[in-house]
């Protein structure tokens, strides 16, 4: 699994229609072979800024199959125009993991 990771800053004041861009957004990205899931997450401390996390089977399919796909075109199309200034997306592979201990779990 690979993780990709976006930090967005959005341009104030329009954080109401990024979010509903995005919803519409998300059915190219789902539709992607090797897609596996995504979070969109805003930022507590800046309201202009948000965590895209995406997990892919392989660094090809989001490189390769996503980004020369027609899909990425119309994902390009509804949310490129709020970025300021455009985000930098890298990919990260899993090296340690943790969990709470079972009597603290909920």
């Amino acid at each position: 699994m690979v993780l990709e990771h976006a930090l967005l800053t959005v341009r104030p004041g329009e954080q109401a229609a990024f979010e509903a861009a995005f919803a519409e957004a998300r059915r190219f990205i789902a539709a992607s072979p090797g897609f596996q899931r995504l979070t969109l997450s805003r930022c507590l401390e800046r309201d202009t800024g948000y965590l895209l996390l995406v997990e892919w089977d392989r660094l090809e399919d989001h490189t390769e199959g996503f980004r020369r796909s027609a899909a990425y075109g119309q994902w390009r199309a509804l949310l490129h125009g709020f970025y300021a200034p455009f985000p930098v997306v890298e990919h990260f592979t899993t090296v340690l993991t943790a969990d709470p201990p079972a009597e603290l779990r909920r």
